[in-house]
């Protein structure tokens, strides 16, 4: 779920396309709240193992005994993986290539890397373009549907309504905004990420412009909002990816209550940023 802030997070993506700021502000505007997350993920991790050294065993003595020269192989493994994320990114944070030529770069280098390697098929190339059409396919379709959906409300004067009853309310911004992070949390249980971003981007982000807030901040909260999703229950995605691969002993049911802490850390993060924009911010 970290990926929703990670550059190059597709999160971030979608939502500068949605709300028309700059993507690689976004990114830059990530670093910081990504890298408390991480932090406090393995802070979580090492308390636990400390308190109970069953849950992180020690390595193996056949893991012991790797030489050097298969360490040396996995290194190598992921030099090429590192140098095009590095290409693709620092090509958008330098100011190189737009966020649609940094993907091309990155796709031809791949391609290139796969040819050099001598693993390149015709059966590899129609299987990984079939899963690219899948997904552009999808969001276009959710993307048509929801400008369809939001054409309609806005023709209706929602949006005027809507921001006309939200500003005129006598609270304070800060509680209009955790109103807005309640809805997106109660969405993303129930809807895809790319759903609850092209139905409610649109109708938040004028409102937070309104109220004098920063749309590039308000992107972060979206994103941390989004990882929260990724591993709510009833449908998060993250947990059914780890079931796909963990023991037949462990059930969903284990692993959304083992999510459970990290959803409380993504949280308060989320609550950190609200309340101290400068969190993300200071780096824009």
């Amino acid at each position: 779920s970290l990926g929703t802030m990670m550059p190059p997070s597709i999160v971030l993506i979608i939502y500068g396309l949605i709300a028309s700021v700059s993507i690689a502000d976004l990114f830059t505007a990530a670093i910081t709240p990504a890298v408390i997350l991480m932090l406090s993920y393995i802070a979580y991790v090492l308390v636990r193992c400390l308190k109970n050294p069953a849950m992180g065993p020690p390595l193996t003595e056949a893991d012991r005994q790797e030489t050097f020269a298969t360490k040396g192989q996995a290194l190598k493994a992921i030099i090429v993986p590192a140098l095009i994320a590095v290409l693709v990114l620092g090509s958008i944070y330098g100011g190189v290539a737009s966020v649609t030529e940094a993907a091309a770069m990155g796709v031809f280098g791949v391609l290139l890397a796969v040819v050099l390697r001598g693993e390149f098929s015709l059966r590899t190339m129609h299987e990984s373009l079939g899963q690219t059409l899948m997904t552009c396919g999808m969001i276009i379709w959710i993307g048509i549907g929801a400008a369809a959906l939001v054409g309609v409300y806005n023709l209706m004067g929602g949006n005027r309504f809507i921001s006309g009853m939200i500003l005129g309310l006598e609270v304070s911004p800060i509680v209009i905004i955790l109103v807005m992070m309640a809805i997106l949390l109660v969405l993303g249980m129930f809807l895809d990420w790319i759903g609850v971003a092209m139905l409610t981007l649109p109708i938040f982000v004028p409102i937070i412009e309104q109220l004098g807030y920063s749309p590039i901040w308000f992107g972060i909260l979206f994103a941390v909002n989004m990882q929260v999703s990724f591993l709510s229950p009833p449908f998060g995605p993250a947990a059914f990816y780890l079931k796909g691969v963990a023991p037949p002993e462990i059930s969903l049911k284990d692993i959304f209550v083992s999510l459970l802490p990290f959803i409380a850390i993504q949280l308060c993060v989320l609550f950190a940023l609200l309340f101290w924009p400068n969190l993300a911010m200071w780096l824009v």
